[in-house]
């Protein structure tokens, strides 16, 4: 169980690190903020599906029995697919799901952040598991069951939201509720992606998990090219900017950490873990967003935001503990 919990708590690190990139490139269009990482994403998942396979044909024997094995091991009742590429059907639900789950959400992520500042976004994408559990909700559990989460994490919300409109901050109210809205419309965006991806895997089991994760990185690197020609920046002005080593450093590490490697993370995590066990560790990508922003700008949460985000967890392990 052990390095099942740590790959979860690993991933939602990972993810974490999405929430704060904005505030280190304030001055970047969110566009292009979006772009970068997911054009990363895109050639992460290009490279795993050109060099690995390569790799693995070159490896030595006992390499590749040890693998055999592992792999016989791990094989479900349908053998995963050995194909590289997706066929018509398989990519247009690929690209679909990209836009739901990767660059259109992010790009509707990085506005709110602009727009609203870290901590009330991050709360508000923080609810994707309870709206996954009220839309998914097994047909034996009570509705009854999963109020005292709703509540609390509702409750949560309202005082993080308080707490940041009460400090002032640095964004103006009209800017601030803006902000509020594009996190929404972001949540629903992955909701949609988490409750259809799902469905999909499960009506597809011929299609191996990693295939997918690379079908889905593809898919989001056309949708961004198509979105950078529309709103991105000319690719002169972003090469002029001083500060375009720190925006590739970092596209390039969340592009590889936050989606890449944290999706492998998470995958191993849900293989080691129990269902309800792996939901009460996507709290730790809200929490790790909190530290990660706290930590940037150099102070400690305020008392009501300590209580927001306690309020936040317990409604969340709530909703999980209702469904076990």
């Amino acid at each position: 169980m052990l390095p099942g919990v740590l790959a979860g708590l690993a991933a939602g690190a990972l993810w974490g690190l999405v929430f704060v990139v904005p505030a280190w490139l304030p001055h970047w269009p969110p566009v292009d903020l979006a772009v970068g990482r997911m054009l990363a994403y895109a050639g992460v998942s290009l490279g795993a599906m050109l060099v690995v396979p390569l790799l693995r044909s070159r490896t030595s024997p006992l390499a590749n029995q040890v693998a055999s094995e592992i792999a016989n091991e791990e094989a479900d009742a349908v053998a995963p697919t050995t194909s590289l590429w997706p066929d018509r059907r398989q990519a247009l639900a690929a690209f679909v799901l990209s836009v739901l789950g990767f660059w259109g959400y992010y790009a509707l992520l990085v506005l709110s952040l602009r727009d609203a500042g870290p901590e009330v976004p991050t709360l508000i994408i923080g609810t994707i598991p309870l709206w996954v559990m009220v839309l998914g909700k097994p047909g034996d559990l009570r509705w009854r069951a999963l109020l005292p989460g709703l509540l609390l994490t509702a409750a949560g919300l309202a005082l993080m939201t308080e707490s940041v409109q009460a400090g002032g901050g640095l964004v103006q109210a009209p800017a601030f509720w803006r902000g509020v809205m594009l996190a929404g419309v972001a949540m629903v965006f992955w909701t949609a992606f988490a409750l259809l991806n799902s469905a999909w895997l499960r009506r597809n089991p011929q299609v191996s998990v990693t295939a997918w994760a690379n079908w889905l990185g593809l898919a989001t690197g056309v949708g961004t090219l198509g979105l950078w020609a529309v709103a991105g920046s000319p690719l002169r002005e972003i090469l002029g900017r001083p500060d375009l080593v720190t925006y590739l450093v970092l596209c390039g590490a969340t592009g590889f950490g936050a989606a890449w490697l944290a999706t492998i993370l998470w995958n191993e995590a849900s293989r080691r873990l129990s269902a309800s066990l792996c939901g009460q560790l996507i709290v730790s990508e809200t929490l790790f967003a909190l530290l990660y922003a706290f930590v940037l700008e150099g102070r400690w949460p305020m008392p009501a935001q300590w209580l927001a985000a306690v309020l936040f967890t317990l409604g969340i392990l709530a909703s999980i503990k209702a469904q076990r």
